[in-house]
């Protein structure tokens, strides 16, 4: 099949338009679907295996074939919508040329960190979704376990900035969304060594390399640091070596840095 043969969404009383209006709203009291943009974030939703109750394209564009397939291959059904009707759903937001309608996943737990050996990702009141996002994909592609997000200020990782941010993948891995008091209560009896970057660290990004045990990796915000009660908790403190006229690194660039340097034990395969 090909999109040529999609059937095409030309009225606003089908059903299917009132799902689109009610998933794009900015405020919801409970978010139990998600709207999944373009192409790739699609393909990694459906990898990832979301619920969709519908993947939609415009009438005026191509729509691509990796994404036909894996959604014929998933019998998730597929249909276009007349661009004018697609300009009206989205007003001033971008419109996407595909987007899809997903059922939000359960809220993750602890519970669900502790199935593996790979390292985990803690961020320590990092708010800014964009960071995050970037950090979810770069844990992904390097092998970690999971993420944790202390005060992120996010109520869902369904979130529409942090699904666009992420091209995806903030399905692809779990994701605990939780506050300080309980995180700290977490990891003062889970067992992990607790590892923290600061840029007056004890150890280098090297020394990581020589650790061969499950860590969690600390990471606060840009402008505070990680709070008082984490950097106690810390086993470690890893300073990444820069440029000393350089302020500082983006969080997203030193999880990435750190996570590279753990790459032997957390994607032993490559």
């Amino acid at each position: 099949m090909t999109s040529a043969s999609l059937d095409v969404i030309s009225s606003k009383s089908d059903p299917a338009i009132q799902r689109i209006a009610d998933v794009t709203k900015h405020s919801r009291a409970v978010v139990k679907t998600a709207l999944i943009e373009d192409a790739e974030p699609l393909e990694q939703c459906i990898r990832a295996g979301l619920e969709f109750a519908e993947v939609y394209g415009i009438d005026t564009a191509e729509f691509p074939p990796s994404l036909l397939a894996a959604c014929r291959e998933r019998g998730i059904a597929v249909r276009l919508i007349e661009t004018a009707l697609v300009n009206q759903l989205f007003k001033t937001d971008k419109r996407p040329k595909q987007f899809g309608i997903a059922k939000v996943p359960r809220p993750r737990t602890f519970a669900d960190l502790a199935g593996s050996t790979a390292d985990l990702i803690v961020l320590d009141g990092v708010k800014i979704v964009g960071n995050i996002g970037a950090i979810v994909r770069t844990a992904f592609a390097l092998g970690a376990a999971g993420i944790v997000l202390i005060d992120s200020d996010l109520t869902t990782i369904a979130d529409r900035r942090l699904v666009r941010a992420s091209r995806g993948y903030v399905f692809s891995l779990p994701i605990v969304l939780t506050s300080r008091e309980e995180a700290l209560a977490h990891f003062r009896t889970a067992g992990l060594r607790l590892v923290s970057f600061d840029a007056h660290g004890t150890l280098t990004t090297a020394d990581l390399r020589t650790l061969d045990q499950r860590l969690a990796l600390l990471f606060g915000s840009e402008k505070t640091g990680a709070s008082t009660p984490f950097e106690s908790l810390a086993a470690d403190t890893v300073a990444i070596p820069i440029n000393p006229a350089a302020e500082s690194l983006n969080v997203s660039v030193a999880a990435g840095i750190a996570l590279h340097e753990r790459l032997a034990r957390n994607l032993p395969q490559r």
